[in-house]
């Protein structure tokens, strides 16, 4: 699978004056963001997970979440069930204490949609995957957030992106993967801290005594 890595394009269209405005907005919105994060060296986030999908019941788990450069994360889920999902930035790891084993995967190979989070780390640039970018015609969670849709310019495992920003911090309220078949999972953070100290050492799994690892190609 492909690396999925979260970038961002300008769309090129001739538009009315009152258009044009809106685009100039969104142009420096994109631009701001791409510096804010480019800068970042870690975030630490709580986060809640909803899945839902046509004819499906409605998944959500919720957690805490930690980000650090180069490429670093880590995922502690709390509920409903205790997991781990951590990454060195190069491979992944997932470990369910209920399940007795643990997978690992290349982040390159990676199709899980939390891999996408190493965009946030200033890994590639944000304007390169997507062949569009426009204001969402969806409200915000929060009052007074913009939402930026994105469509990717190649395949990827989602085919629209929302992204939701609280314009003064620029920080990511929400991000939201749509796929083919109108599945969507929405990632929410609240009490976000900005380059919180660290330690290399939270992003490496050990598995416990007698837990299998398992490779996944």
């Amino acid at each position: 699978m492909k690396t999925l890595v979260l970038s961002l394009t300008f769309l090129v269209l001739v538009v009315s004056p009152g258009v044009n405005a809106q685009k100039t907005e969104l142009d420096q919105l994109v631009l701001s963001l791409q510096s804010k994060y480019n800068k970042l060296r870690s975030m630490a986030a709580d986060f809640t997970q909803v899945y839902t999908a046509p004819g499906e019941k409605t998944r959500r788990e919720s957690g805490r979440l930690l980000l650090k450069k180069p490429g670093r994360m880590r995922w502690d889920y709390t509920a409903p069930e205790t997991k781990l999902f951590v990454s060195n930035g190069r491979v992944i790891y997932e470990y369910i204490p209920a399940d007795k084993y643990a997978t690992k995967s290349s982040v390159k190979e990676s199709d899980d949609l939390r891999a996408p989070f190493m965009f946030l780390l200033g890994r590639g640039n944000l304007r390169r995957d997507f062949k569009l970018i426009e204001y969402a015609r969806e409200s915000p969670v929060r009052a007074g957030n913009k939402v930026i849709k994105l469509v990717p310019k190649r395949d990827q495992d989602f085919s629209e992106l929302m992204i939701e920003i609280e314009p003064l911090s620029l920080r990511i309220a929400r991000l939201s993967f749509i796929d083919s078949d109108q599945g969507r999972s929405d990632f929410l953070f609240s009490n976000i801290s900005e380059n919180v100290p660290a330690s290399s050492s939270q992003f490496i799994f050990k598995a416990p005594p007698g837990v299998e690892v398992r490779e996944i190609d």
